[in-house]
């Protein structure tokens, strides 16, 4: 029987969509791994630093801008690439304290990631303030005299009180041809792995690319009102978080649009002996 050409483009365009579903699978596969190796959740000893100047970190390389200022208080870190994780780890929080015990708390800080650190001598640079908040009352200038203190940090949950999820469409952004969202108060202790985008009630789904740090875009822009679903790391896995409306038909750049979900997960790390009790 003859083999018709719409039955052979048929079957290419299936083995085709497969394809991208394997690579895609094997990729986020390779995520989890690396985020599992690290272990952040355990305790880790290092040294910190810090800036003089919050801004340095504010506009760093998570591209988070002035809005960095207000995700922790001025509570910034820049952090090495392994914690970076080429802008998945933008975002991430962290308890860190030094070691000092007449100079700082038990309890120490913290902090969020904002930057990346490209000071090899330290896994953390932190912004004066949060640099400042490891200390005992009355020793803030103290601390900041040293300069380069011994720390321990491990990684925490982020928690930000009646705040959702949120996307700020970034001033690149040019309707209809081009969308570009910066991902703001991701809560939990959980990385996005992968973010896609749809016409609300539709099922033809267009990917995002990260574009740097915390923004993500795309130029195959659907119309009308958006739904986007995130791929984001959780318990030994990975789980979807989808928010079915999101930014109006008229979105507009340089707004921020609430997702109405909260992502409260925590990625459980395939690490053994890690603390997750509380330090002592």
């Amino acid at each position: 029987m003859a083999f018709s050409s719409f039955s052979y483009y048929n079957t290419l365009w299936i083995l085709i969509s497969k394809l991208k579903m394997a690579l895609f699978l094997c990729s986020f596969l390779f995520l989890l791994v690396s985020s599992a190796t690290a272990c952040y959740r355990c305790v880790h000893q290092t040294k910190a630093a810090y800036f003089s100047k919050a801004p340095a970190l504010s506009s760093g390389a998570c591209g988070y801008g002035s809005l960095a200022l207000g995700l922790s208080g001025g509570h910034l870190a820049a952090a090495v690439p392994s914690i970076y994780k080429d802008g998945a780890g933008c975002g991430s929080c962290f308890q860190i304290r030094c070691k000092n015990a007449t100079l700082c708390t038990k309890q120490g800080t913290k902090v969020i990631t904002s930057d990346l650190n490209h000071n090899n001598q330290t896994d953390f640079v932190l912004s004066s303030r949060a640099f400042m908040a490891m200390a005992q009352k009355g020793l803030g200038q103290d601390i900041l005299k040293h300069g380069i203190v011994d720390v321990e940090y491990k990684r925490v949950p982020c928690e930000y009180k009646n705040q959702n999820l949120a996307l700020r469409v970034e001033e690149s952004s040019q309707k209809p041809h081009y969308l570009a969202v910066k991902v703001l108060y991701q809560g939990g202790q959980t990385e996005i792995v992968a973010i896609d985008v749809a016409q609300v009630g539709s099922s033809n789904w267009s990917f995002l690319t990260r574009n740097y740090g915390a923004v993500w875009d795309t130029s195959r822009v659907p119309a009308g009102a958006l739904q986007f679903r995130f791929v984001v790391t959780g318990g030994f896995d990975g789980k979807m978080v989808w928010a079915k409306n999101v930014l109006p038909a008229d979105w507009k750049p340089g707004m921020v649009y609430d997702t109405k979900v909260q992502i409260s997960d925590i990625a459980q790390e395939g690490c053994s002996p890690c603390d997750d009790g509380i330090w002592k």
